[in-house]
């Protein structure tokens, strides 16, 4: 039913579990009624800031197998470290609740192909799941993909986006996970582009094969990259060159840009700033409702719930978006191009990227 009010659980009360406690916290049609974290602290601090927001005092719990038996939740948020997301939601999903992974799904292909697996047969007794990819959201990132839908750019021929942000050595110093390969993933790429390499892949379709160099340029205190630079071919026949650095002080812009044959589009910083479509030389007026956060998604994924249908962003758009990371740093530490589809379906899960990726290049 359309009016069912959803009772959510929070698992990880971090910096990014209150962006999702805040976003349900303003909705008429959810409450958190369940904050989960080991840590005792950052779950009583998450309570005393929706308490003061005004909701309703939630119950607090070490561990989500807790939550999920001792409370009526219908929808379970994963805001933890990156590579405990898959593991949680699928416990989530065999409990039958509705379930939203923070970005990205996981940091590895083995757990969220069995992930994806989980989703399909929930999906089949209505339950939903979803990865935050916000940025989909985006007005300006709508008006790029109507075009591109519409044939409004022609032929796509090449598709540029970067990433070019500044984390100090405090940043990463300041959790244990941070910049590791066990609980990050990887470094620039994984954790500040991974919203980036998921709207090249929804501009652009699916990558047919990658080539790759990821290093360590300036933070050689962490296991992982935090600058990379790859080549992307699409099954389209058109190319794509993605670059993601946290090494670029004091820091840059976010930029994704599309050319085709009769025009293109650019995003910056999440904002459409420029628009030629059908031909025309001059710049189309840009009609940009601004970013749509976290706030948009979540309409889209209650939207969803209600309706009985599958949300805009599913688990397999997350996995596409991981695969294509992991080609990436597959291809740096290899040294040679990989096949997108072998990457998906598993013929590269033996590599160890962490011992190729993050060094120069010989």
């Amino acid at each position: 039913m359309a009016d069912t009010q959803q009772q959510v659980a929070i698992v990880g009360c971090g910096i990014i579990g209150r962006t999702h406690a805040d976003t349900i916290a303003a909705r008429p049609d959810a409450t958190v009624t369940a904050l989960v974290d080991s840590d005792a602290g950052a779950r009583e601090a998450l309570a005393a800031r929706l308490k003061e927001a005004g909701q309703p005092e939630p119950t607090l719990y070490d561990d989500l197998t807790a939550a999920l038996s001792g409370s009526d939740v219908s929808l379970v948020a994963i805001c933890t470290p990156s590579g405990t997301h898959a593991a949680l939601a699928e416990q989530a999903l065999e409990e039958k609740k509705h379930v939203v992974i923070e970005k990205p799904l996981d940091v590895d292909l083995t757990r969220a192909r069995r992930l994806g697996a989980a989703a399909t047969r929930a999906a089949s007794h209505g339950v939903v799941s979803s990865v935050i990819s916000q940025h989909r959201f985006d007005g300006g990132s709508a008006v790029v993909k109507q075009a591109i839908d519409a044939g409004r750019f022609g032929q796509l021929t090449s598709s540029v986006a970067t990433v070019a942000w500044w984390r100090s050595d405090e940043y990463y110093a300041s959790a244990g996970w941070r910049g590791t390969w066990a609980q990050d993933g990887g470094g620039a790429l994984m954790n500040q582009g991974v919203h980036t390499v998921d709207l090249m892949l929804w501009f652009m379709g699916r990558p047919v094969s990658i080539q790759a160099q990821a290093l360590r340029a300036a933070h050689h205190a962490i296991e992982v990259e935090d600058t990379v630079v790859a080549t992307i071919t699409f099954e389209s026949g058109a190319v794509g060159t993605l670059h993601a650095t946290t090494a670029a002080f004091p820091g840059g812009r976010t930029r994704v840009s599309v050319h085709g044959t009769a025009g293109g589009a650019e995003v910056e910083d999440d904002r459409l700033s420029r628009l030629n479509v059908d031909g025309v030389k001059d710049d189309a007026p840009i009609d940009d409702s601004g970013p749509g956060g976290h706030k948009a998604q979540y309409d889209d994924i209650f939207g969803a719930i209600a309706g009985g249908q599958q949300p805009g962003i599913t688990v397999q758009d997350a996995i596409d978006a991981l695969a294509t990371v992991r080609a990436v740093y597959i291809a740096s530490t290899l040294q040679r191009p990989v096949k997108f589809l072998d990457v998906l379906e598993g013929r590269y899960d033996d590599v160890e990227v962490s011992r190729g990726v993050g060094l120069p290049p010989n």
